[in-house]
């Protein structure tokens, strides 16, 4: 019976480590990974992050993704409160005539 493996959560240091550790063997992610019970692709996206974040790959570090998730947060919730003033503001306005 195949299904779906759960989600499991790493830690930084612990993808650190994987990647690391696939840089000094002369194995393929694919074998890494299955060595470490994990997805190749995981794997390969560790692997890209870090070459990014170390600046020899175009696109976001780790830290701007994190700052662009807490904004989209931020934004998320503001219009939420932005919308629950708007409401109001009508239920209010149509009470006082």
């Amino acid at each position: 019976m195949t299904g779906k493996r759960k989600r499991r959560a790493f830690t930084a240091e612990y993808k650190s480590d994987v990647v690391a550790m696939y840089r000094t063997t002369d194995k393929s992610v694919k074998e890494s990974a299955k060595e470490l019970d994990l997805t190749p692709s995981a794997v390969q996206r560790w692997v890209t992050q870090e070459e990014v974040d170390a600046g020899q790959r175009e696109g976001l570090t780790t830290s701007e993704r994190e700052e662009l998730a807490y904004l989209r947060k931020e934004n998320r919730v503001l219009r939420e409160e932005r919308d629950i003033l708007k409401r109001a503001t009508a239920f209010f306005a149509k009470e006082t005539r």
